[in-house]
């Protein structure tokens, strides 16, 4: 992967506040806090995870999937979007 460093530096950031929150999850169990508000920051983590890989989708479709269209080679061109199909079916949770 090979981001431009300013869509690096905010993947980063984004990561590290993932990190963040769900070791604030882990506290919270520990600490047998309420149900409500752990759930509250399950969702806070998984937003986190799902913008950092809106990033990662992203430079994946400006990079390599624009790359392949580009290229002219309908083999490539396939198998990068059967690629990019199958990250989208992972990536919204429906495989």
């Amino acid at each position: 992967m090979h981001l431009p460093p300013t869509d690096k530096k905010k993947l980063l950031a984004r990561l590290k506040r993932a990190e963040g929150q769900l070791a604030a999850v882990r506290r919270m169990v520990e600490e047998d806090a309420g149900c409500v508000d752990s759930l509250t920051q399950i969702s806070a983590v998984r937003g986190a995870l799902a913008r950092a890989g809106d990033i990662i989708l992203r430079n994946h479709i400006d990079t390599c999937v624009a790359g392949a269209i580009q290229s002219g080679d309908p083999v490539e061109r396939d198998a990068r979007i059967d690629e990019l199909m199958g990250a989208f079916a992972r990536f919204s949770g429906r495989r």
